[in-house]
């Protein structure tokens, strides 16, 4: 993760109860079900071994840092912090780890107590005897694997990820881990010793995938050196452990993988290859602050599927292994970004892993105890920071689509990034209102640019300006065609009888209506967010009310 600013910004909606928060986190069994190792690709996806698409959901937790510890540790005890992230409806973490802590034999048998000592963190190594007592006088290396065994008894997946080689806060272009043959990034040392991981955890049936190394930057990078040593660690890793996924990150923080659009990898195996990118707002400057959301948004994604993107089309799974935002209230730049994020991300219905898990870290940048606001949880481990945030993610923590997942025919939704709920109907007569997408009838998307209720007579209608949209018959009028405009298409509009643009929005009453478009260029103090909509495909059942009448 790049070094960044931070800023505040406000959530436009309230905090819902834990019922309404997490709606998939309360059935675990269902959302964490054991699948079927090892994990493979199909194309695009990643599918376990009956080839039913499995969706990575991930988490990051950070273990990378100078301690070389798993953070958090010394708040709360590993089982319960593994239970939370089970409870927030992840099912992966992604879990990173320095180089050094397997390559240099000192600090791989260096006791847990010594490593917190000898930067004078006696307070944590209080904290770590009361929350996880049987790890303080262990070795680093059986810590990190007391943290991949809670994991696994909680059901959950772990990506392992080569963070950096020297431990410590991750990236700037010249901290010497940027590259290969940076100070401290020996290609040979590095090779060794993602061998020597892949092999410690050959037997861990969670551990799914190894990530090769993380944010590949600095004056050094090529693409000559990126093919002949991201192979050979390919292969190291697959040779050690061929169950594994292996993820290959990109040039530039991990934001350019161009250069596979004209040179495909040459491995000696097949459907294990994984590409990563990371999207974060602070990606493109204070872009989504200064200019016009929608711009911004349509010009961001065209970058991303230059860049990273196309690989999805080409048929390579790509793992968004890092993203994340500010979760204490008024950033702009990065409440813009993410209404534009979930958008893509439910369109593409991508893998991802969210930064981070992380509430404080013991020691960061020279500070003692750092509170860090991208966390899900708060500065002592124990509640949600944002639990409205995680009602927004919940839609894409389950996959929508893939390979054996066709529980109903295709079908699509209408997706509302703002809020992370779906366009809903009662009954004919009442307005449709936004609701969980796991309770979304199927609609299509037909020729005609019509948005019919699928296994109906009934369309998607607009009654007039500022009026409650509802269902019809007569789908060839007016306000019955709808498109998608704007630079960030986004934006469903359709025409009035009297020839009056108007687009979807929601209400204060959660109702959808039909208003005028709004901030659709130039003006980048406006926030078209409530009119922004995805008609997503999915194959993903739902669990409609069955005392929905249409009359």
């Amino acid at each position: 993760m790049q070094s960044k600013r931070i800023f505040t910004f406000l959530f436009l909606f309230p905090i819902f109860s834990i019922s309404t928060v997490f709606p998939y986190a309360l059935q675990p069994a269902e959302r964490l079900a054991v699948v079927a190792q090892p994990l493979s690709t199909d194309g695009r996806w990643i599918v376990d071994g009956h080839g039913r698409r499995v969706k990575l959901a991930c988490v990051n937790w950070a273990s990378h840092l100078e301690v070389m510890v798993a953070e958090g540790l010394s708040k709360q005890p590993v089982d319960v912090i593994s239970k939370k992230i089970v409870a927030m409806g992840f099912n992966c973490v992604r879990l990173t780890w320095p180089l050094f802590l397997v390559t240099n034999d000192s600090l791989a048998t260096l006791p847990v107590r010594q490593s917190f000592q000898r930067i004078g963190l006696i307070e944590s190594i209080a904290g770590l005897e009361a929350n996880n007592p049987s790890i303080v006088d262990v070795s680093l290396i059986t810590a990190f694997q007391a943290v991949v065994s809670s994991l696994g008894d909680n059901g959950v997946m772990v990506i392992l990820d080569n963070h950096i080689s020297k431990p410590g806060w991750c990236c700037s272009s010249f901290d010497g881990n940027g590259f290969f043959g940076d100070q401290y990034f020996n290609p040979d040392l590095w090779i060794k010793g993602l061998s020597k991981m892949a092999t410690l955890f050959k037997n861990a049936s969670n551990v799914v995938g190894m990530s090769l190394r993380n944010e590949l930057r600095g004056p050094k990078q090529n693409v000559i050196d990126w093919y002949r040593y991201m192979q050979k660690g390919a292969e190291a890793v697959h040779q050690a452990n061929p169950n594994v996924l292996v993820v290959f990150s990109g040039l530039s923080f991990d934001k350019d993988l161009s250069f596979l659009g004209k040179q495909q990898l040459n491995l000696t195996f097949t459907r294990k290859a994984v590409f990563e990118a990371h999207w974060y707002a602070f990606s493109d400057g204070q872009a989504w602050r200064d200019g016009n959301p929608n711009q911004v948004c349509g010009r961001v994604v065209d970058n991303l599927m230059r860049m990273a993107g196309f690989l999805l089309d080409q048929g390579w799974p790509l793992f968004i292994s890092e993203y994340g935002i500010d979760l204490r209230g008024t950033n702009v730049n990065d409440n813009r970004y993410f209404n534009c994020f979930l958008g893509v991300a439910a369109e593409l219905d991508l893998d991802w892993a969210l930064w981070t898990i992380a509430g404080s870290y013991y020691l960061r940048e020279g500070v003692i105890g750092m509170n860090e606001y991208y966390g899900l949880l708060g500065w002592n481990w124990c509640e949600p920071r944002n639990s409205s945030f995680l009602e927004r993610i919940s839609t894409l923590q389950s996959p929508l689509q893939g390979p054996g997942l066709s529980l109903s025919t295709p079908h699509k939704i209408i997706f509302h990034p703002l809020t992370g709920l779906c366009v809903l109907r009662s009954s004919l007569f009442e307005p449709l209102k936004l609701g969980s997408c796991s309770d979304s009838e199927p609609w299509g998307y037909t020729t005609e640019k019509t948005l019919m209720l699928k296994g109906t007579y009934f369309c998607l209608q607009a009654q007039g300006m500022d009026q409650p949209v509802k269902l019809g018959l007569i789908c060839s009028s007016s306000g019955s065609q709808w498109e998608p405009i704007s630079d960030s298409k986004m934006h469903l509009s359709t025409k009035l009888n009297d020839c009056t643009t108007v687009c979807l929005d929601v209400n204060s009453n959660n109702e959808v209506i039909s208003t005028s478009c709004k901030c659709l260029s130039k003006d980048d103090t406006c926030n078209p967010a409530s009119q922004w909509f995805k008609v997503v495909n999915s194959t993903r059942s739902s669990c409609p009310d069955t005392s929905k009448s249409l009359v």
